[in-house]
């Protein structure tokens, strides 16, 4: 095949900064801009809560928008200029990322404007190169890639990334979940992008065989997704199941200051366990084999505050059972402090643990403390910073190991694969107390679906404040809490021990296609230096 375009320009220089043309060709250039800003708005409604708000919402947005945006953003860059295309891939970043974080404005609208714009700025080079590459005959497949490039890019750099709102967590339940069981997120994202560029370049044919064919094309997608084995939400013949109990104890306000209440948090959870010891002592619930609490479901050292230590202890020996408590410690030397996921024993109380492995960056710990603390006061809130962990992820709680994720570390492939493998269970244990009744607990819950599939495990989501749930390994849910409201969830879920595709090919898919994009920039790149000479000669 043949990859160079005769109906779209050599790429240079804007044709419409050079052109006699000029002035007519600059209201096109803005109708492009606002389509690529239509583009980001329909692409934050694919993802969740949908439009009835975050109260009445659910785990799953309008999950079809998400192609649909990506193949307008394609038509609107068709033809642009590498910096005419960048400032619409801004502009279409800051109209998406804007309006899907501002869960983040409890902290500061500073702090949700930055991040917005920081996360804008990798759709820039993204739609530079998406409007080269779109000169050359593939470009639906170097278009799709390089939407994974960009998510590899900004998932790694700065100070670890952020690789939250990725195509692939818009499509929590849909036809296109199960390719994450076969490669992952990344594989997810590609798909949906690629149903994206084979509608834009079904709508630019002008012939019907090739439309015909972008259309069958795009409608192949899904109908493979649905075909693409995955596991099952039920038990399957001879294998072990295990009765889970989730805690969400809820805190006593909402907002940076759920914490201010000494022991209020710790005592909500310890009240719901003892009430769960007295369901299962009637006979209303089946007794758990194992119980998680939430990340920072104490809001005190255990191992420095008895009473604090002593309460855990007796909740854990009235259930029974071993109890994953979520706790905030000290470091040894005192200078640091350790996001914790204690496995506490009823006989030998506090064991093992995992300390959470990716802090947040200026939620718990502060990069370049002297300076940035000296320019924004409000950094010094973060009166210590919080270690990283170096510990496995895999812990033994009772009959099962669990793999234990702590909070935004969901939206991480490695981390999360690292607890699937040779793990039963998947826990996330989280705290939305800050950001609650917002889009940022539903968007988590939508990728604690999407890791289910990806690893065919069941999936405890426990949170201080909601929304924790109980998913089965297909990604339904079994169990739901609402926001702000203590709740006791107990199920019998599967205990897998199975590998998907995804699992056994691990990092491998994502690597692969983030570079075909970069290999479809080289294409493009050569294809214009060939036609380069056939243009001076002509």
């Amino acid at each position: 095949m043949q990859d160079t375009a005769a109906d779209t320009p050599v790429e240079g220089t804007d044709p419409a900064s050079s052109s006699p043309q000029a002035p007519a060709r600059r209201p096109r250039r803005l109708l492009r801009v606002a389509a690529a800003a239509v583009a980001g708005l329909i692409m934050y409604l694919a993802f969740p809560p949908n439009v009835l708000g975050p109260d009445e919402g659910s785990a799953s947005g309008l999950w079809p928008l998400a192609p649909v945006g990506v193949a307008l953003l394609t038509l609107a860059l068709r033809g642009l200029g590498a910096w005419s295309a960048a400032l619409a891939g801004l502009v279409c970043g800051l109209f998406f990322f804007v309006p899907i974080l501002p869960g983040l404005r409890p902290i500061g609208t500073d702090a949700w404007l930055g991040l917005s714009l920081t996360e804008a700025v990798y759709f820039a080079p993204m739609a530079a190169a998406m409007a080269l590459v779109s000169r050359t005959r593939s470009w639906p497949l170097w278009i799709a890639a390089l939407w994974v490039t960009q998510e590899f890019v900004r998932g790694r750099f700065p100070l670890g990334g952020f690789p939250w709102a990725r195509l692939a967590f818009s499509q929590t339940d849909t036809p296109l979940t199960a390719y994450a069981a076969l490669g992952g997120a990344p594989l997810t994202s590609f798909a949906t992008a690629l149903i994206g560029t084979l509608l834009a370049y079904a709508i630019l044919q002008h012939r019907r065989r090739a439309t015909a064919l972008g259309l069958a094309g795009a409608l192949a997608v899904p109908l493979a997704g649905v075909l693409v084995p995955t596991g099952q939400g039920s038990t399957r013949t001879g294998e072990k199941e295990a009765v889970v109990a989730v805690i969400q104890g809820n805190v006593p306000r909402s907002g940076m200051d759920f914490l201010g209440q000494r022991q209020a948090v710790l005592n909500n959870h310890v009240a719901r366990t003892r009430e769960l010891a007295a369901q299962v002592r009637a006979g209303q619930v089946p007794r758990p084999d194992l119980v998680v609490w939430p990340e920072n479901s104490s809001d005190l050292d255990p191992y420095r505050d008895a009473e604090a230590y002593e309460v855990i202890d007796e909740a854990v020996k009235d259930v029974g059972v071993p109890v994953l408590v979520g706790a905030l410690t000290l470091t040894p030397d005192g200078e640091e402090v350790e996001n914790r996921g204690i496995v506490w024993d009823p006989e030998n109380g506090p064991g093992d643990y995992y300390t959470k492995r990716h802090p947040v960056p200026f939620g718990e710990y502060v990069p370049f403390r002297d300076l940035l603390t000296a320019a924004v006061s409000r950094l010094e809130r973060v009166s210590r910073d919080f270690a990283r962990g170096t510990q496995d992820n895999r812990l033994r709680l009772g009959p099962a190991v669990v793999g234990d994720v702590i909070c935004f570390e969901v939206a991480y492939d490695g981390i999360v694969r690292d607890a699937a493998n040779g793990s039963g269970i998947l826990v996330v244990q989280t705290n939305n107390a800050t950001y609650g009744r917002t889009s940022l607990p539903w968007q988590q819950l939508a990728m604690s679906r999407l890791r289910a599939v990806e690893h065919d495990r069941p999936v405890l989501v426990a949170a201080t404040s909601g929304i924790s749930a109980i998913v089965a390994p297909d990604g339904r849910l079994v169990k739901q809490s609402r926001e702000f409201t203590p709740d006791i969830q107990v199920a019998s879920v599967p205990v897998r021990t199975s590998a998907t595709i995804s699992d056994r090919l691990g990092g491998l898919p994502e690597w692969l296609l983030a570079l075909v994009g970069i290999i479809g920039i080289g294409v493009a790149v050569q294809a214009r230096r060939r036609a380069a000479p056939d243009t001076l000669e002509g």
